[in-house]
């Protein structure tokens, strides 16, 4: 099992998260390290796991993780517990725009587990800079990304991407559920889909379903009975009025993000984060 160290021979085994996702972690690693929690604690919950950035960083002991896309939560799962048949499966893929758009028509609900989180990572890696979204039906709608090599099999990452998820259990739900596996001393990281800071720059498209407002504050509701709870809560989401007024009595930290998903290099730069914890 591998365990959070800092010792080099560990940090060389650290697995980096196998997916690209909007809004990923990674690059703030650096700045959210200080604002993790200094006290131990006895399980790891994500809520919104995404492309994982945080869990694979800490590497816990135990974790909870979840996230509503069934695409990606099916894709975890076969890591975890399938590994051999899926990096088969990766090795046929080709990188052409007519294979492309081929594994893109095709009906994941068709597929089995194992093909499913095939064509997702392929997907993953070959579209337009790597964006997983999807339209109103759930169809996959990013254009072929034209990479000269993407790396689609990266088998010694996704082998210890598979160790690590060991240690996890893997949920495809609503945020609310964290509600049902939180207890004292329990390390709960948020990262949801941002609050738009204009009307133009929402992005919810993970989903069919966009998390609008209302969710928000369904989700401010949760970090409030999470509070009650005695977990530690940490929190990710943008630097506007609506969600400062949201998280309101709580400690709020400023963080700079460099968004790198737009089709304007001009609009690439260094934004403003919020990190919101019930801890300090």
């Amino acid at each position: 099992m591998l365990e959070r160290s800092s010792s080099l021979s560990l940090q060389v085994l650290r697995p980096k998260p196998p997916v690209k996702w909007a809004g990923g972690k990674t690059q703030l690693i650096p700045q959210l390290e200080p604002l993790f929690p200094k006290k131990e604690y006895n399980l790891y919950i994500e809520p919104f796991v995404g492309g994982g950035a945080v869990f694979f960083h800490l590497l816990p002991h135990q974790a909870v993780l979840i996230d509503s896309n069934e695409e990606l939560i099916n894709f975890y799962l076969v890591v975890r517990d399938s590994l051999e048949e899926l990096l088969r499966a990766l090795r046929k893929h080709k990188n052409t725009r007519e294979y492309y758009y081929s594994i893109r028509a095709l009906d994941p609900q068709e597929l089995s587990p194992v093909e499913r989180a095939s064509r997702f990572l392929y997907l993953n890696k070959t579209a337009y800079n790597g964006l997983w979204r999807v339209n109103s039906r759930g169809q996959h709608n990013v254009p072929f990304g034209r990479y000269k090599n993407p790396k689609i099999v990266d088998e010694p990452n996704l082998r210890l991407v598979a160790k690590v998820l060991r240690n996890a259990r893997i949920i495809c739900d609503d945020f609310s559920r964290v509600l049902e596996f939180a207890r004292p001393g329990t390390f709960v990281y948020l990262d949801p889909p941002y609050y738009p800071l204009s009307d133009t720059a929402n992005f919810t498209g993970y989903t069919p379903d966009a998390f609008g407002p209302k969710d928000q504050k369904r989700l401010a509701a949760v970090f409030r009975e999470l509070d009650r709870s005695g977990c530690l809560v940490m929190l990710s989401n943008s630097d506007t009025p609506f969600i400062r007024e949201l998280y309101s009595g709580y400690d709020i930290q400023v963080v700079y993000a460099r968004r790198v998903i737009n089709c304007r290099p001009d609009r690439r730069g260094p934004v403003t984060e919020l990190v919101i914890r019930n801890y300090r």
